[in-house]
């Protein structure tokens, strides 16, 4: 691919026609500025946001993110939507990847930095402790399978009955916390026993724990809805499914390898392995799919539960409450009623590494947030910072999606290789921010030199309209598996 074969739309925005290959059935659009178009062309994401339109059933165009690099099939900071009454119209589990519902959960207090700066060490300390981390790496709460069926069908909102957590953090997260659709006897019995000891554990590669300040507010009373205020410290939690969401995966794409021929579905890449979406193949995904939602719903409410634990402990009564602010999801499909052309469909949009940002209005935000927008919450790399956002009306061009990170530049084979995990840590030490992780692997793996910057990022989703900045938040300690 080179830049001669992109139109450009605007200055955020650009497409390839159709007619760019025989096989494809819509155009293909990437979300990107001038400054950052060389990043996108290092890889073989442009050539997977092709391939995604030649997908039975697709609608308008497949989308790439200012995030964007390469993926399983699909590009990380991709999104496409599915036509679900047309009978071709498909799901693709390696379109939404492998870390069902990875996803974003942002807690709020009542102090300033200021205020915690004495206690930042214990509680980093605190923390890494009461939330396991790691790849593969369990707690000592372990869930039978009796259990394990009534998370993956009930979510965050079977824990809450339970005891941990409260009823209004079930209010503040996408879906309620429980995606209708999860039915249990859908993922196998392997899935299940590994994440069986997991709920309430980090996992290892991105994900992070970080406790952050509100360094600079952008939209007053968008932020003041969303309880946010200057020099705040908030607490951001980054996981997702864990090894149910990853051996789900596994399951149902050797599953669509065998129904892709069986209804004569051909595309460029096994990778997209799909099922018609009414077949019995593609409604089975969708089950297991949604419970896959449900364990990583419950695994950030059991995060969350814990932490709330080690705040407590180590600030007692003059910590006050951690409130929730919103849960956001990556890694999904999902259906929704979109407009296509000016007509109102039912479409199941499928997005990886990405996120959804409905508009102030939207009946499917939660009541809280209706007048303002959906909030929408975007990490950078560790030790750079994460951005608050809100939906916008003008993201409707974008499925009413946006991006999810900062988006790797560098392959974490090629940051260990190439980069010093103790030099980081000091650098980072330099700039005030405590890292707490179990490996020097991790720190090298996650670096900011691997990842593009999130600044550069924001920018073109901001200007792009698809998502408005509301608030950028640095961090003061981040905790990490290996």
């Amino acid at each position: 691919m080179k830049k001669a074969d992109f139109y450009k739309i605007n200055d955020y925005l650009w497409e390839i026609p159709q007619t760019f290959r025989q096989d494809m059935r819509v155009p293909a659009r990437i979300y990107v500025s001038e400054k950052m178009f060389d990043d996108v062309l290092k890889d073989k994401s442009v050539e997977q946001v092709i391939n995604l339109t030649t997908l039975p059933g697709i609608e308008k165009y497949s989308i790439g993110m200012p995030d964007i690099h390469e993926g399983y099939g699909s590009p990380i900071g991709g999104v496409f939507a599915i036509d679900v009454e047309n009978e071709e119209g498909i799901i693709s589990p390696g379109a939404i990847g492998y870390d069902i519902n990875c996803g974003m959960r942002l807690l709020s207090s009542r102090l300033t930095s200021e205020d915690l700066k004495p206690h930042l060490d214990k509680l980093a300390t605190a923390i890494q402790k009461a939330v396991p981390s790691g790849l593969g790496v369990g707690r000592k709460l372990k869930f039978g399978i009796p259990q394990m069926d009534k998370i993956i069908e009930g979510g965050a909102e079977y824990l809450v009955a339970q005891g941990y957590g409260e009823k209004e953090d079930l209010e503040l997260c996408e879906e309620g916390g429980r995606a209708k659709d999860g039915d249990a006897s859908l993922i196998s019995e392997k899935a299940k026993k590994r994440g069986q000891d997991q709920v309430g554990t980090l996992g290892s590669g991105n994900h992070f724990l970080e406790v952050q300040r509100v360094e600079r507010i952008f939209e007053e009373a968008v932020a003041k809805e969303f309880g946010l205020f200057l020099n705040q410290v908030v607490l951001m939690i980054h996981t997702g499914s864990r090894g149910l969401g990853h051996q789900n995966a596994t399951d149902y794409i050797r599953l669509m390898v065998g129904a892709m021929r069986k209804y004569g579905i051909e595309l460029p890449d096994l990778e997209l392995a799909s099922a018609p979406f009414q077949s019995s193949e593609g409604q089975q995904y969708f089950g297991a799919l949604a419970g896959g939602m449900n364990f990583a719903f419950a695994n950030r409410h059991m995060i969350a539960h814990f932490v709330r634990e080690a705040w407590h402990a180590v600030l007692g009564n003059s910590g006050g409450e951690l409130s929730m602010v919103y849960d956001v999801a990556h890694n999904t499909a999902k259906l929704e009623t979109q407009d296509v052309n000016g007509t109102q469909k039912r479409l199941l949009v499928h997005r990886k590494g990405s996120t959804r940002a409905f508009p102030s209005g939207h009946a499917d935000i939660v009541e809280k947030y209706r007048s303002v927008g959906q909030p929408v919450f975007i990490p950078g790399s560790m030790g750079t910072a994460s951005y608050v956002l809100v939906g916008t009306a003008e993201g409707k061009e974008a499925f009413f999606t946006t991006c999810h990170g900062a988006g790797r530049m560098m392959s974490r084979h090629a940051a260990i290789r190439n980069l010093s995990a103790q030099e980081i840590i000091a650098s980072l030490e330099r700039q005030g921010i405590l890292v707490k992780c179990w490996s020097l692997r991790g720190i090298a793996e996650e670096a900011p030199q691997a990842y593009k910057n999130i600044d550069d990022v924001i920018e073109v989703v901001h200007n792009a309209g698809i998502s408005k900045k509301v608030a950028r938040l640095v961090p003061l300690a981040v905790i990490k598996g290996e």
